[in-house]
């Protein structure tokens, strides 16, 4: 599988690049340190969407070619909240799942994985 590589960024975790798909693994509301951000659900939402970005930045794309996310709450109570932000960095509406979790890494309230059709092979 020579076509399957991870991409590297000092900012957040690698995802994994198939072609022309990224998989970008779960992001935690945590800055590029692996320090976990303080504040709301909203703050907290904010820092996996710029996690995010900051990986398909490095992958030679950008948020907009997002064709799936999951988001993970560890209580739907958040879910209002957490989708003010999403909306405003998922304006186009991707394909979306939501489910609660009865605990997610860290103890974080939010975390947030996708899927990014690039229609040629990501800039490695």
């Amino acid at each position: 599988m020579s076509d399957i590589k991870k991409v590297f960024t000092a900012n957040a975790c690698p995802p994994i690049v198939a072609g022309s798909q990224i998989y970008v693994s779960g992001q935690i509301p945590a800055d590029k340190e692996g320090k976990l951000i303080e504040g709301s659900i909203a703050d907290k939402t904010k820092a996996c969407c710029e996690n995010i970005i900051a990986i398909l930045t490095e992958a030679g794309t950008d948020i907009t070619r997002v064709v799936k996310v999951n988001v993970f709450l560890d209580d739907m109570a958040n879910f209002g909240e957490m989708n003010g932000v999403y909306e405003k960095y998922f304006a186009h509406k991707p394909a979306r799942s939501c489910v609660a979790v009865k605990q997610l890494p860290k103890g974080v309230p939010v975390e947030i994985e996708c899927i990014v059709f690039t229609g040629t092979s990501a800039k490695l």
